[in-house]
């Protein structure tokens, strides 16, 4: 088992920036890819950014490259999402998720979850 709670969400203007934090704790952190997902109110949730375990491998949504990063420190177990120059689109409710296995981009792939933390971005 893995736990999973993420921190870091809150209101911000456009263009601002944000830092989601994502501790994990259980299982040895650093064996599992780590993703990040979102999800809008009435929407489906959506691929935003994964990472490998060892971090060398990243993937990104179209809609967030060039504007988030995802990082990850296994000594803290814990992986990051900075997330600059935000957009009222990148409003949702924001999750991480880990998998033993690669980086992919499908949710269902991914066998633990956080509670997820709200990120609202004004106009």
């Amino acid at each position: 088992q893995v736990q999973l709670v993420e921190s870091g969400g809150g209101l911000v203007q456009a263009g601002g920036s944000l830092r989601l934090s994502c501790a994990a704790s259980g299982r040895t952190f650093s064996s599992y890819a780590m993703g990040w997902f979102r999800q809008a109110p009435g929407k489906e949730r959506e691929f935003v950014a994964a990472s490998s375990w060892g971090g060398g491998s990243t993937n990104y949504a179209d809609s967030v490259k060039g504007r988030f990063t995802i990082s990850r420190d296994n000594a803290r177990d814990t992986v990051y999402l900075q997330m600059n120059s935000l957009k009222p689109d990148d409003t949702a409710v924001y999750y991480c998720a880990a998998r033993y296995g690669p980086p992919v981009v499908v949710s269902r792939a991914y066998a633990y979850w956080g509670q997820g933390t709200q990120v609202t971005v004004s106009s």
